[in-house]
């Protein structure tokens, strides 16, 4: 089997799968430890590569390429890449699925967003008319091969994301996405509104509740993704150790690893 359809077979089981929020291959070795799930996540990536929030600069390219060095390090993980809302029309957005794909991905999300787009959990977003948004997301099914494809909607009033995955679902999509939502009973509405695989996310100090795993498969949903946990426990570790250095003046030996601990997870890698 192709690793989208390893994906597909695995969200098929009816148990939750867990994809965690990456920002470099060293993250998503990390990760990769105790979970099978990682998530090229779009919010990690604008912070890791260009120091800057995830309003619209990832692009194309680099996004491809950051999926496919992780996806050499990690053969066997369900990887998802975010893919924004495919960094342009029906044309660049199925080029970047059919790269992806090429390159061994196992799914990619999209988003109906129009520019210049942002974070699903910041204000002030817009979302491109259903017709315009269904050109691109036919466009993207039409290309991939087994690669699994998420439509996602930032649509902000509850019963118009309703409406717009029902049509992503009934377009083809092979899971939808409403994003950044405020109850589990919006999930079991979904449930009984589609019958593809429902993804939800969840984002510290996001503004989506902090929901158990169990919470959200007894709810309905078949994936989660933390979008940013690599991103913002590694911002708050190297806060807590160069604080406690400035303070002693000497390395601190608690609140970190050695150099054998590193190049143990660097051997995962090499083996």
């Amino acid at each position: 089997m192709t690793l989208g359809q390893v994906f597909r077979k695995r969200v098929s089981t009816g148990k939750i799968l867990p994809m965690i929020g990456v920002y470099d291959i060293f993250s998503a070795l990390v990760a990769s430890k105790y979970f099978d799930g990682i998530f090229v996540s779009g919010f990690s990536v604008a912070a890791s590569y260009y120091g800057l929030p995830d309003v619209g600069f990832v692009n194309w390219k680099d996004q491809i390429d950051i999926a496919t060095r992780i996806r050499h390090a990690l053969p066997n993980n369900h990887l998802l890449v975010d893919i924004d809302d495919g960094f342009g029309d029906q044309v660049v957005a199925s080029n970047t699925v059919r790269s992806l794909e090429a390159n061994g991905i196992s799914a990619v999300m999209m988003e109906d967003q129009k520019r210049p787009r942002k974070c699903g959990h910041f204000d002030g977003k817009e979302v491109l008319p259903i017709d315009e948004y269904l050109i691109k997301l036919k466009s993207v099914l039409e290309v991939r091969q087994n690669l699994f494809v998420i439509a996602r909607t930032d649509a902000t009033d509850p019963n118009e994301g309703l409406t717009r995955a029902i049509a992503y679902a009934d377009a083809g999509a092979d899971g939808i996405m409403v994003e950044a939502i405020r109850d589990l009973e919006y999930i079991q509405k979904l449930r009984a509104e589609v019958d593809c695989p429902i993804m939800v996310n969840q984002l510290q100090g996001g503004k989506s509740p902090n929901w158990s795993l169990s919470e959200l498969e007894e709810a309905g949903a078949n994936i989660v993704i933390f979008s940013t946990p690599a991103l913002f426990s590694a911002q708050n570790g190297m806060e807590q150790f160069f604080k406690k250095m400035k303070e002693s003046g000497v390395m601190p030996v608690s609140g970190t690893v050695g150099m054998q601990e590193c190049i143990n997870i660097l051997d995962l890698y090499g083996k």
